[in-house]
């Protein structure tokens, strides 16, 4: 398993085993209620998932690079979701 799979792998346990819904997951995490998550959100996300400190900061920008497809530098809800899928996926 690569580095990507095992980051995305805890995302998704973290997800799966501590809210009832994806839903549930972006609402915790977007603290400012703006719906969109920053990237400081976002590596929130990756220190609850267990991802290295070192890493967290890499690897939020690697995920708003990959999935914030209006450019904004958010993660909004349908990028979320669009992430969580593909994560969902590619576990099976």
């Amino acid at each position: 398993m690569s580095t990507k799979e095992q980051i995305l792998n805890k995302i998704q346990i973290l997800i799966t085993n501590h809210f009832k819904t994806p839903e549930e997951a972006f609402a915790f995490f977007d603290e400012d209620g703006d719906r969109k998550l920053s990237k400081n959100e976002i590596k929130k996300l990756l220190k609850q998932a267990e991802i290295s400190g070192f890493l967290r900061g890499i690897v939020s920008s690697m995920l708003i690079e990959g999935y914030d497809k209006d450019g904004d530098e958010l993660i909004d809800w349908k990028e979320f979701k669009f992430a969580i899928d593909e994560i969902s996926d590619g576990s099976k």
